[in-house]
């Protein structure tokens, strides 16, 4: 995964804080709750390329 991969995922956890403050600021419940669920796959999305990184950088190492 490259960084590519890297751009979209924090893209995600962007657009997931549009979502969740256009939800807040229009009341609608749904749309905030999709917001704060894109943040969190972005997140977990980051995570699993920091992972694949720290593997790629302890193979290296050899």
């Amino acid at each position: 995964m490259g960084t590519d991969d890297k751009i979209g995922n924090k893209a995600e956890e962007l657009g997931g804080k549009v979502k969740e403050g256009v939800g807040r600021a229009t009341d609608d419940e749904e749309l905030e709750a999709e917001g704060r669920a894109d943040q969190a796959k972005g997140n977990v999305k980051q995570a699993g390329e920091k992972v694949k990184d720290a593997v790629k950088g302890v193979f290296k190492r050899d």
